[in-house]
């Protein structure tokens, strides 16, 4: 059936011989499913050119991500990471290509609630064991992680991501409000808030609509729509599940969140929209969880087993995407093992610097509170516009 689906949706642009072992093509066309609109005419094409260098670096950073989600629910297993811990699996192409396409020159912000991904999003073309690294040594609490390891599984940052937040909802008012600083300081940067299917029924949610387009703010409103807030499938708790259409005065965009381009397409058209001076603008990405709501959650008390195998063999992103290049010769398999064998490494070093790495000291508690506090000002005796070498 995946085969079928996808001869049906990928059209090349010239012919490929019949069992070719090499690579012949330096492009082809892929068409997918249509968007859906709201308060909007004319959207995103549902069809996309996509480079063999393109087809390489997505394969590439899903696999990476799919890795780090893999060996962290294993280092959380064995008790090496503590506390809370969101996978990702799954549902990682909203997070990963939304923030790759746009975080790219430090003007361009973006933040979420399941931020291993979010994080990792900024650093996409970094290809090392850093990377990776500065992920699994914040979710170990280590000196190298992205926040010294202050922060964890949901209180990551980097460059242009302003962070995790463990309050449901939190982030979207947040977004807002870093839109309104852009807006003010008269860029055309935008802000891309995520949240999920569970947090789209939260007030302040709203609350955020409203004011974003009462100022027609540079904000995507993102909801990505894994079908479980938590433990309730959506159905049992939105009396609306077309996520899409909630900002009601604000134009809407569903999308398939398992498609790379399709989030692809859509991203870049709603990035226009907003520089273009329209206002907000509301995305609601279609995917799918893997995991639990955490790590302390099996998942299949409200779900089965089989929904998610199921799931997993027909709609998981990874494997139509490599399906598609694959069976066009827009790649080989070699060039996709050369791959894995790269991240696998990448992430394996990664691991080992992550375990090895020290804690911060205790006296530094407190801190990287303040970054340009009065010259003698301290906070229970810490240095709170102190910022420790890495």
């Amino acid at each position: 059936m995946l085969k079928q689906i996808c001869q049906r949706f990928t059209r090349q642009i010239c012919a490929v011989p019949k069992g070719s072992t090499y690579s012949t093509l330096s492009q082809i066309e892929i068409e997918f499913e249509p968007f859906r609109l709201h308060g909007i005419e004319n959207g995103p094409e549902n069809r996309a050119i996509l480079t063999r260098d393109e087809a390489l670096k997505y394969y590439r950073q899903m696999v990476a991500v799919r890795k780090m989600e893999t060996e962290a629910s294993n280092m959380y297993k064995s008790k090496e990471i503590r506390g809370f811990c969101h996978l990702y699996s799954g549902q990682s192409v909203g997070s990963l290509l939304t923030g790759s396409l746009l975080c790219r020159d430090g003007g361009d912000t973006k933040e979420i609630r399941r931020c291993h991904h979010g994080v990792q999003s900024s650093w996409l073309d970094v290809h090392s064991w850093s990377f990776h690294g500065a992920i699994l040594a914040e979710l170990t609490g280590k000196r190298s992680g992205c926040a010294k390891g202050k922060g964890g599984s949901m209180h990551m940052y980097g460059e242009g991501f302003y962070g995790g937040n463990g309050i449901v909802g939190a982030q979207v008012p947040l977004g807002a409000g870093i839109a309104l600083a852009m807006k003010y300081q008269g860029t055309d940067n935008i802000c891309l808030s995520l949240y999920g299917d569970g947090a789209a029924n939260q007030g302040q949610v709203f609350e955020s609509y409203n004011m974003a387009k009462l100022w027609d703010l540079p904000v995507i409103f993102i909801c990505e729509n894994n079908k479980y807030g938590m433990g309730t499938a959506v159905e049992r708790a939105a009396a609306s599940t077309e996520f899409y259409s909630r900002g009601d005065f604000i134009p809407g965009l569903w999308v398939d969140g398992m498609d790379v381009l399709a989030v692809r397409q859509a991203t870049e058209w709603a990035a226009a929209w907003c520089r273009s001076g329209k206002g907000p603008l509301v995305m609601e990405v279609e995917t799918y969880r893997y995991h639990g709501h955490s790590m302390s959650d099996p998942g299949t008390s409200y779900r089965t087993r089989d929904e998610v195998a199921e799931v997993r063999k027909l709609r998981d992103p990874i494997n139509q995407f490599k399906s598609k290049i694959l069976e066009t010769n827009l790649v080989t398999a070699e060039d996709l093992q050369k791959l894995d064998k790269e991240v696998k490494e990448e992430v394996k070093e990664a691991i080992r610097i992550a375990k090895e790495d020290i804690e911060l000291p205790l006296e530094e508690m407190f801190n990287d509170i303040y970054s340009k506090p009065d010259p003698d000002y301290k906070v229970r005796t810490s240095d709170a516009s102190f910022h420790s070498s890495q």
